[in-house]
């Protein structure tokens, strides 16, 4: 008797193992903010082999692997972070903490500097300092590499227009040569076919800052051929900040493209009243005909490194030129001048931040120094009894690095009125980092771990600028249209299931300039590609995000 009991539990057990269910996940009882914007819909939402495969009523039988009781909460396509710097956070931790737990499945990198294209020496030049081998050469072959690496988030780059050029001319000022043109316009040409999502620059930073207006039309013009878009830190945010957003909107022009301005700003109290001016001409080219749209992050201080106050003549050549420039007693003494004197021709972080009481140094390379980490420019060079520009060419040359550093240069009130405008979109422009190990040595920018949380708590909740639905489309089907996806940026059958359920009730950033370790809080539930990456709040350690293509990618023929 025994042991026909023990059989018939044997098949039984079997029979539970073979079965094929009719669904891997379920989530019930959810609002569905479907990423357009509309009012949401109490809904179910079925999803199998990665795709969402119904939404409606599933009221009758059924089977599934997973149910996810989603009752008094919001169910929104994943957020997609329109500005990422985690490409190499991500290699050392594919987790993705701080923006999973903020609801981000899409990782966009690529402001003006790419992983890829390299050159033998651009090779050797970023093997000195990472702690990885550098087993790419191409951009599509990085994001494949990061891919098979493991990585909760999904990821996909524009390629840099600041690489392009990097591995043709260097780091030299001076114009490309006609041969050197055509062979950046085949690197932008391969990495479109490999799935960049267009081309992007940073043109405040050497060397870009280098590259003419004809030459980014040319390089525009071969990602326009493959319905890509230009996407470009402008060349000032500053005292120049009208004329940049005209250099925008020429190269949109002259090259037939998409284009969108990263993170805009009016950087410096004296240039706070330019956005008006800024909004107009947008909304003018908008309604010429051009696609032009914007990105932005949801704080009043900007981050780079403290090589932003120098001059970008002093960079020509690399690193090693610019700081033996700095430690050259007759340069440094031009050097120190120049930044102290009101200018156009650069964008003076030092001046538009109104001095080191508001800069913030966060991270140093040597171990020495980290014991200045949270503080201003101003308190170091007091400690160090010495003034503050002085103060900050000699800690770039002792830390023999960039240096992080956090600038005010902002208004609340501008960070408003952006965000209620219709055509912007969000990017952190940070990193994704868990709060733990060498990290916490640092202290990064809130946003890395707020910026999504903090639109959505005290910009949409609490001071109601903005209605969740439509914070939700912007954060979802507005960059995923402009981006050209392929099925993802919507909660719709047959899409990729990238899904996050949050409280709009309770989603609150606590990441401070203080404190900046803290991750969000009030996003319970996150799936990319189907695959459950965050539990209950709790990161699953599932790692199942894949390589976005752009609209150039050869793959889609095949």
């Amino acid at each position: 008797m025994k042991s026909a009991l023990r059989f018939l539990l044997l098949l039984m057990m079997m029979a539970t193992a073979c079965q094929r269910f009719d669904y891997d996940v379920v989530i019930t009882n959810g609002m569905i903010y479907d990423g357009t914007g509309d009012e949401p819909r109490q809904a179910d939402i079925a999803v199998k082999d990665g795709r969402i495969q119904f939404i409606g009523n599933l009221s009758g039988e059924y089977t599934t692997a997973s149910t996810v009781d989603a009752a008094g909460m919001a169910v929104a396509p994943g957020f997609i972070n329109m500005l990422s710097w985690a490409a190499e956070p991500l290699i050392n931790d594919g987790r993705s903490m701080s923006n999973i737990k903020q609801g981000v499945t899409l990782e966009i990198f690529g402001e003006g500097w790419s992983m890829g294209p390299l050159n033998r020496s651009m090779k050797r030049e970023r093997q000195r300092d990472a702690r990885y081998d550098i087993d790419w050469t191409t951009l599509g072959e990085f994001l494949d590499w990061l891919e098979k690496r493991g990585v909760s988030t999904n990821i996909a780059s524009f390629v840099g227009g600041t690489t392009v050029r990097i591995h043709q001319i260097g780091h030299e000022n001076r114009l490309p040569t006609r041969d050197e043109m055509e062979n950046m316009r085949s690197l932008v040409r391969v990495a479109m076919e490999e799935g960049a999502m267009g081309l992007g620059t940073s043109l405040i930073y050497a060397p870009a800052f280098y590259a003419t207006t004809r030459e980014l039309i040319e390089l525009a013009k071969v990602a326009a051929e493959y319905d890509g878009m230009y996407i470009s830190h402008i060349r000032s945010e500053g005292n120049r900040l009208v004329e940049s957003v005209e250099e925008l909107l020429e190269i949109a022009r002259e090259a037939g493209i998409r284009a969108e301005i990263h993170h805009l700003k009016a950087a410096g109290q004296e240039n706070w009243e330019k956005l008006d001016e800024v909004i107009e001409l947008v909304e003018a080219a908008r309604e010429e005909g051009l696609h032009i749209t914007a990105n932005m992050y949801t704080y009043n201080a900007a981050a780079t490194s403290l090589a932003a106050i120098m001059p970008p003549w002093t960079q020509e050549g690399g690193h090693d030129d610019w700081i033996e420039r700095l430690k050259n007693v007759v340069l440094r003494r031009n050097i120190m001048n120049e930044i102290l004197t009101p200018s156009d021709d650069w964008e003076n972080f030092y001046l538009m931040a109104g001095g080191g009481e508001n800069i913030i140094l966060v991270g140093f390379r040597r171990e020495h120094l980290r014991g200045y980490v949270g503080n201003t420019l101003a308190e170091i060079a007091e400690l160090r009894g010495v003034d503050e520009v002085r103060a900050a060419i000699d800690l770039t040359i002792e830390d023999n690095s960039r240096i992080g550093a956090i600038y005010f240069l902002m208004s609340e009130e501008n960070v408003q009125r952006q965000i209620q405008l219709p055509w912007m979109s969000f990017g952190s422009d940070g990193g994704s980092f868990a709060a733990e190990g060498d990290v916490l040595n640092r202290r990064p920018h809130p946003r890395a771990y707020g910026n999504f949380a903090r639109l959505l708590g005290k910009y949409v909740r609490d001071l109601e600028l903005i209605s969740l639905p439509e914070a939700i489309y912007r954060l979802t089907g507005l960059p995923a249209t402009n981006l050209r996806l392929r099925d993802r940026g919507f909660i719709r059958e047959g899409y990729h299931a990238d899904i996050v359920i949050f409280d709009p009730g309770s989603i609150e950033d606590h990441a401070t300039y203080e404190n900046p370790h803290q991750y969000a809080t009030g996003v319970y539930h996150v799936f990319v590609n189907g695959v459950q990456v965050l539990d209950n709040g709790e990161h699953t350690g599932a790692t199942p995000g894949t390589v976005v293509r752009g609209p150039g990618w050869t793959g889609w023929a095949e």
